[in-house]
């Protein structure tokens, strides 16, 4: 950091600070040595002319005047100038972030309550810019017109403005309103076509619909327009505004170039609704200022508010935005009052929205924007209440403007702009914050960062003692003790040593010390120190491990281990390295786990292991190293060929004999069958992140004369059991047959012939044969059937 005042006019922040400290030195005397200020914060709170002395032994010998004087004044009365805390100003600019167009761009500045600082901000104007121009179009049913106007703007418009620019492109978008009721009307026909009673066909309404992203195709451009509908709605007010802000924040969607003038040219024939009008719609939620588009369409549109005036002002801020409102006559007045509330805008009065007065109109707007210099300053919401600021601005032609602005600005001339900024009080907890500051000059892609840190709370000097109150706790005590009414010092006494108490404790000091003037002052221990307000805290009261006060690794401050690099926990006994939960192939726990304490702590339980890597129980563990025992195999189960299976095994791989005689070592018993049908035993066992896999060298292999045997056994036996199923059915049915009784009933047919499609029972006279001659011609006969005994043959 460097001082950038320093070196491009530093008399404004240097008379600055000599006239406030020179004015505030004659009535400083008696603010400072109030009897009411009885702390250090209270003392600088009084202003920037005010110190604070901190030293121990402030006046020795005599009873401590007040801490809270003029520097001077404690210089003079014994204070070293080491013990003073004063109220300082400092502002640092770094230099290092280069600039074109707005230097500085970040500045550090410290305050305390009272003080101010200056700076100053310099905007330089270009020569040249490349140019994007936004349309935002309303296409309610009364800008048909107009519309058919645009599609012979786009060639012309870039013609001439490379008069101006190093060049053009453009952008198309449409607005409506919200579709909902009472914008627009919801009757089922009216929904998809506002125009059905007019025998037009319309395009639905919307709230915004982003149409052409940025281009410098004109052809392009003019298509596009050419291809657009008129839509409608209910009311007068457009949704105007709602379409500015998702044109502005939909910065990738929209395609503004970065280093590009951006223009969003605004066209409607009628006023904008404004935030809380989307009430009567039954929308309550205020506008959240992000982006909303969907498929290029608007999807907050019936669920968020229309925004405020400020924060589309704001959102144009932060976008370099120049917003250009193109009206008709009748709306002038109403737009006139809009374009006062938003920085960097234009109202252009067209009496037609014809080609030649839009071409005029933006070119008129870009040559008055452009040289026009102006700086927005904001504050962060939550602290802008505690800050005041003012803006100075100082134009190229000597003059100090009004106002935050330059008009008549040519290019390649500097603006300076000096800032000030004061801190009217700290927060509510008196505690230090950092607030942002942000200078932003209208329409351009640089601003500037502030960054302010309030100093709202004393250092006191490497030991943080203020030794506050000192100047009033003890005076009356002393005054008393000097005074023979000792009923009056127990009082006071006994008042004091309330405040040597916690709220709900009997004990002063917590039982650990000696209340002295109000004070605690607490006793020494062997163990370790004892500190606080009311003794309450030490530094050995804190978890042990292995017998050791934070396990040898850390110190303990108020009651908590502080740990050593490298180590955490309560009690300082887990490491903050994972290096002892990661398996063999660098995984952390084998990815199945998280690391916890030092110790892999498995997801899944059926995996163990330092690093999660046995699973007993997992049905896939032989099945996913048959690949492996498969390449061995294919290489004779060699010692000599281990090398050549590395790419598909684990690379501990042996061969024993007999892998049954391991199976009590935590070993996984495995089998695989080879193409030629032997069967192979293996066992697998992992240990501390790595797996070993032994293979036995004795297959258990059948002959295939063996295998065919035994299919043809278990078919014989099949066949034969299904006759003797056969036979014994047939018996029984025989049986049943000529039984007495039965025999009179059941008749036997030897029926024969394809065409016998039904047969009655015997008690039925009639059996009716169907033969099909043609496919639309049946051809039937019927036969007279007696009933016969069984045996007799058929007789036709």
């Amino acid at each position: 950091m460097t001082s950038w005042l320093r070196t491009h006019g530093s008399v404004p922040l240097y008379l600055l600070l000599v006239v406030v400290c020179t004015e505030a030195s004659h009535a400083g005397d008696s603010v400072c040595r109030s009897s009411s200020v009885t702390s250090c914060t209270e003392c600088l709170r009084g202003g920037t002319q005010c110190a604070w002395c901190f030293m121990e032994n402030f006046q020795d010998g005599l009873w401590p005047g007040p801490r809270c004087d003029l520097p001077a004044n404690l210089l003079r009365r014994g204070c070293a100038p080491e013990f003073m805390e004063q109220a300082e100003v400092k502002v640092e600019v770094n230099t290092t972030i280069s600039s074109v167009q707005v230097s500085p761009r970040d500045i550090v500045i410290t305050l305390r309550p009272g003080a101010e600082a200056s700076f100053i901000v310099a905007v330089k104007q270009l020569e040249r810019y490349p140019v994007d121009l936004y349309y935002l179009v309303d296409v309610s049913a009364s800008m048909q017109e107009n519309l058919d106007h645009l599609k012979t703007v786009g060639v012309a418009l870039s013609l001439r403005m490379m008069e101006h620019s190093s060049g053009i492109w453009m952008g198309f978008g449409s607005f409506v309103d919200k579709p909902v009721s009472p914008y627009i009307n919801v009757h089922p026909s009216k929904i998809n076509n506002p125009c059905s009673d007019y025998e037009i066909h319309c395009r639905p309404a919307h709230g915004f619909h982003h149409v052409l992203s940025m281009t410098g195709n004109m052809s392009e451009f003019t298509r596009v327009i050419k291809r657009q509908r008129i839509s409608g709605n209910m009311d007068t007010p457009e949704g105007g505004l709602d379409a500015m802000l998702q044109a502005a924040v939909c910065e990738g969607v929209v395609g503004w170039r970065p280093e590009a003038k951006r223009l969003l040219l605004l066209m409607t024939d009628q006023p904008s609704h404004l935030a809380l009008d989307s009430r009567l719609a039954g929308i309550v939620t205020p506008h959240d200022g992000l982006c909303h588009l969907e498929n290029n369409v608007y999807t907050g549109s019936t669920s968020m508010d229309y925004p405020s005036v400020g924060q589309l002002s704001n959102k144009l801020l932060e976008n370099h935005i120049y917003s250009i409102f193109a009206v008709e006559k009748q709306q002038y007045q109403w737009y006139e009052e809009l374009v006062r509330l938003i920085p960097g805008a234009y109202l252009g009065k067209l009496g037609l929205f014809q080609a030649p007065n839009i071409i005029e109109l933006v070119v008129e707007a870009y040559k008055r924007l452009l040289s026009e210099v102006a700086v927005s300053v904001s504050v962060e919401d939550r602290a802008a209440s505690r800050y005041w600021v003012t803006v100075s601005p100082l134009c190229p032609d000597g003059s100090t403007a009004k106002g935050q602005s330059c008009s008549g600005v040519q290019p390649d001339q500097m603006v300076y702009f000096n800032i000030t900024v004061g801190l009217h009080s700290c927060p509510d907890d008196g505690e230090d914050e950092d607030v942002k500051v942000m200078v932003r000059p209208v329409g351009y892609n640089e601003s500037t960062v502030v960054r302010i840190r309030s100093k709202c709370r004393c250092g006191c000097g490497p030991t943080r003692r203020c030794h506050d109150d000192n100047q009033s706790t003890c005076t009356g005590t002393r005054d008393q003790e000097q005074r023979p009414n000792h009923g009056l010092l127990n009082d006071s006494n006994r008042e004091t040593n309330w405040k040597c108490r916690a709220e709900g404790s009997d004990v002063d000091c917590s039982g650990r010390g000696e209340c002295v003037c109000g004070r605690c002052v607490c006793e020494q221990s062997r163990l370790g120190a004892v500190y606080g307000k009311y003794c309450e805290r030490d530094s050995f009261s804190c978890p042990y491990e292995g017998g050791v006060l934070c396990a040898g690794r850390g110190v303990c401050v108020s009651g908590d281990c502080v740990c050593e690099d490298g180590w955490t926990g309560e009690s300082c006994g887990c490491p903050t390295s994972k290096t002892t939960c990661h398996s063999a192939n660098g995984l952390l726990c084998s990815g199945r786990g998280r690391c916890t304490c030092g110790k892999c702590v498995c997801d899944d339980l059926r995996y163990s292991g330092d690093a999660c890597e046995r699973c007993p129980a997992c049905q896939s563990t032989c099945q996913s190293y048959w690949k492996c025992v498969g390449c061995h195999l294919s290489h004779g189960l060699t010692q000599n060929m281990v090398g050549h299976c590395n790419n598909s095994c684990t690379p501990l791989v042996g061969y024993t004999d007999d892998v049954s005689g391991q199976a009590g070592e935590m070993w996984i018993q495995c089998m695989y069958i080879s193409n030629d049908s032997c069967r192979y035993r293996f066992q697998i066992i992992s240990h501390a992140g790595q797996t070993q896999l032994q293979i036995s060298t004795r297959p258990e292999c059948t002959s295939s004369g063996r295998l065919i045997g035994t299919f043809l056994t278990v078919c014989a036996l099949t066949v034969l059991c299904g006759l003797v199923v056969v036979a014994m059915l047939r018996l029984l049915l025989q049986r049943n047959l000529w039984s007495p009784g039965g025999a009179t009933e059941v008749v036997v047919y030897h029926c024969t012939g394809k065409d016998l499609s039904y047969i009655p029972t015997t008690t039925e006279k009639t059996v009716t044969y169907r033969r099909d001659q043609l496919p639309d011609h049946p051809v039937e006969m019927q036969i007279q059937v007696t009933k016969m005994s069984l045996g007799d043959p058929w007789q036709f």
